[in-house]
């Protein structure tokens, strides 16, 4: 069944519950389709006030910071092998290629990689693990994690409930169009993460230094 057509037929406070739990799991670093869900409720926000679009995305920030905080205590315990656990079991999200990618970043980054992580669909997943295995100061973790967590929940809830005010004749079919919207954006974020990863291993290889025969005797 369509997301928001789902969404339409449960209590207001099930949506509320629903769209802060999977974004939580999300960000804890289980791959699921957060943000369709929350567009998906934030447009539903805009046709009816059934859904109160500040508590919306207010349930949608908190999910997003708790979710990461969780994922960043779970990476510091569980450290490298809990990276390569996740790379059996999720190994499109947690290949070695991915993995290496993102430490990078977070390695050049630091703190801006966590926010920035935020909004891109695939580093979403890594960022709270990835900097609990990285032993990133939580204090500087939670900083990023909380702002980025606000700025991309609360702004995308309110960018896509006020679309949906200003054009509401319109959007009577954007449900479909804002899920294709996002799901197009999650794939091309993915494809650019996936190319930088496949660019970076090639570069290893390219770096690792070349076998030297043995002399001969003559």
């Amino acid at each position: 069944m369509h997301v928001q057509e789902w969404l339409d037929t449960v209590p207001a406070a099930l949506v509320y519950a629903v769209v802060g739990l999977v974004i939580g799991l999300e960000s804890l670093g289980i791959p699921l389709p957060g943000e369709i869900v929350l567009v998906s409720a934030a447009l539903m926000s805009s046709q009816h006030g059934g859904i109160n679009p500040v508590i919306l995305g207010g349930c949608a920030s908190l999910g997003a910071v708790v979710g990461d905080s969780i994922g960043y205590a779970i990476g510091r315990k569980g450290g490298r092998p809990l990276l390569a656990w996740l790379g059996k079991k999720f190994p499109r999200h947690f290949s070695e290629g991915h993995v290496a990618t993102a430490e990078r970043s977070f390695t050049k980054w630091g703190m801006w990689a966590v926010f920035f992580g935020r909004f891109v669909a695939l580093l979403r997943i890594f960022a709270g693990p990835l900097a609990g295995v990285l032993r990133m100061p939580y204090w500087k973790f939670l900083i990023a994690n909380v702002l980025g967590g606000v700025i991309w929940a609360g702004g995308t809830t309110a960018v896509i409930y006020y679309l949906g005010v200003v054009a509401e004749s319109w959007l009577k079919q954007f449900s479909y169009l804002g899920l294709v919207a996002a799901v197009v954006i999650g794939l091309a974020s993915m494809l650019i993460v996936k190319r930088k990863a496949k660019k970076s291993a090639a570069e290893r290889e390219a770096a690792e230094p070349e076998s030297v025969p043995a002399p001969t005797a003559d």
